[in-house]
């Protein structure tokens, strides 16, 4: 595994994740897929780290597969579905049951699963210039990473099937626009932007923020009894934690609180 493909940048309270192969617009192989899992294994290992900043080098967030992998082999089919089984769908589900924040800075091009990696961090940043494409019908795919269900719930229906099958650019002030994603910032100002954020959510509860992230990603199927029910539960182990105590402590003596991020 060449861990050079994925970058960490330890910082205080949070960590930085840069994808690294800029000559390939970051393009997901396998070795990409093992090399960021051991990167996420790192931050969850490490007690400090209590937020997450996922970006690109060079001029691109990231291009989804790298298609040199894919191997036809004459008198054969190739099976996309093992890729999808054994590297991607795992690696969306981690990344939206993380017990911690995850800011995506998308610095370029987002295209294919490239895309829909964004889409699963928590708090997505954009430069002004970045784009995010639904390439998979230009090369006869379908929407993968999860594309089907975020873009539906970020951007609506009728956009959703636009987007999936005419695999047009959306610019990032688009998508601000239209919910895809939380802001737009010039290019020269997003690193820094996500570094706040990132600084400030290492600051925070981090056990109720994981706590909110499972109670935002149940909502979408839930009824409202079912989500009721879960908000219960959730509130009742989020009350039970060590920062509910400070947090109330910090309110009624007027100072800041000073959160551990337990559970």
């Amino acid at each position: 595994m060449d861990k050079d493909l994925v970058l960490t940048d330890i910082r205080d309270g949070y960590r930085v994740i840069t994808l690294n192969r800029p000559d390939s617009l970051n393009s997901f192989n396998r070795s990409v897929h093992a090399a960021m899992n051991a990167a996420l294994d790192a931050a969850e290992a490490d007690r400090t780290c209590r937020a997450l900043i996922l970006t690109g080098a060079g001029r691109g967030f990231c291009a989804g597969q790298d298609l040199s992998e894919v191997e036809f082999v004459p008198g054969q089919k190739p099976d996309l579905t093992v890729t999808l089984e054994k590297n991607y769908n795992p690696l969306i589900r981690r990344m939206r049951k993380m017990p911690l924040p995850i800011v995506c800075a998308v610095n370029g091009v987002a295209a294919g699963g490239g895309a829909n990696i964004a889409f699963a961090c928590d708090i997505v940043l954009a430069a002004r210039s970045a784009k995010f494409i639904q390439a998979f019908s230009k090369i006869a795919l379908v929407p993968d990473c999860g594309g089907t269900w975020f873009l539906p719930r970020l951007a609506g229906s009728a956009r959703a099937r636009a987007l999936a099958m005419l695999a047009e650019p959306v610019s990032a002030e688009q998508a601000e626009a239209w919910g895809m994603i939380w802001k737009v910032v010039d290019d020269a100002g997003l690193m820094a932007e996500a570094h706040r954020l990132a600084a400030h959510l290492a600051t925070q509860p981090t056990g109720a923020l994981a706590l909110t992230k499972q109670a935002l990603d149940a909502s979408e199927t839930n009824t409202l009894d079912q989500q009721l029910d879960l908000e219960r539960d959730l509130q009742g182990t989020a009350g039970r934690g060590p920062d509910f105590a400070e947090g109330v402590a910090a309110f009624l003596e007027k100072r800041a609180p000073r959160f551990t991020g337990g559970m």
